[in-house]
């Protein structure tokens, strides 16, 4: 089975940055693109029949166009429709394919938090059996910052592997968000400011550590910055991202199909970049 990046489509006008994105990735990677569209069941078996032919002409003349818009070179390509529930079938079909990556458009619940749980998009970040990348922003060029939010954690530590690997010409900044108890107490007194001082500087020396480590076990890894800021993880991680507007920021998946994280929800609600999102391990 060939390798593989899945890019599901609904044919809309907001899918063809994601496209475009997709079809750079897999050029790019020396990989298959399998480009899928689902159908409704529902359809008259007739009508089907003409929705499907008139669903393959119209990803054929777009493959074309971005091609030309973006000056893209053509990876392998396979076209493909199913009939059944986008979720359902987009994330079978990438177990079925042994798919590296899935590719998606960025959903229409945009600022709309209480309705991200019924997106197809969520749907699959929750249970795809491989990383998951929502594009919305025009792929003029490969992705060249990228954002990856780190702690100790092994969904951390795989995300960063992950972002190592695939993407070894890019420039990464790990941001670690940081807290200390008794801030609010004792923030004030000297004595306190000495200690937060002395464990921040740990704190980096440990975090370095763990990317250097992650680091020897690779060839070719780009440039990679780490930086530390006090506050809340989603409140450092959007403050960032308004200030320096990374290409991409990737998190990791804490394994929990039912839940996505707050900075899941927070990304896909306000998306100021593309984002991936990997599986913990």
């Amino acid at each position: 089975m060939p390798r593989t990046i899945l890019f599901a489509t609904d044919l809309s006008a907001d899918n063809r940055a994601a496209f475009a994105r997709a079809l750079r990735l897999a050029y790019a990677q020396g990989v298959q693109l399998d480009v899928l569209h689902v159908l409704d069941p529902y359809l008259p078996r007739r009508v089907l029949l003409d929705v499907e032919s008139a669903v393959v002409e119209d990803i054929t003349t777009m493959l074309t166009d971005l091609r030309e818009d973006y000056a893209l070179e053509a990876p392998k390509t396979l076209i493909q429709t199913v009939t059944g529930s986008p979720h359902v079938e987009i994330v079978r079909e990438a177990h079925e394919r042994n798919a590296e990556l899935i590719v998606l458009g960025m959903h229409r619940k945009r600022g709309q938090k209480d309705l991200l749980a019924g997106t197809t998009a969520m749907r699959v970040l929750r249970s795809a059996p491989c990383p998951v990348v929502v594009s919305s922003h025009q792929p003029t060029q490969p992705w060249q910052h990228i954002l990856v939010p780190i702690d100790f954690s092994l969904t951390a530590r795989h995300t960063l592997k992950e972002a190592l690997i695939r993407f070894p010409e890019a420039t990464l900044t790990l941001l670690h968000a940081w807290t200390l108890p008794g801030e609010r107490e004792l923030g004030s007194q000297a004595y306190y400011a000495h200690w937060r001082e002395q464990e921040v500087q740990r704190l980096r020396e440990q975090l370095n550590n763990e990317v250097e480590s992650l680091m020897r076990e690779l060839d070719g890894v780009p440039d990679v910055e780490l930086v530390l800021e006090q506050g809340a993880p989603c409140d450092v991680l959007q403050a960032y991202m308004k200030r320096h507007t990374p290409d991409l920021v990737m998190i990791g998946s804490r394994g929990q199909p039912h839940h996505a994280s707050q900075l899941t929800e927070m990304l896909l609600c306000e998306p100021h970049c593309d984002l991936m999102l990997c599986r913990a391990w």
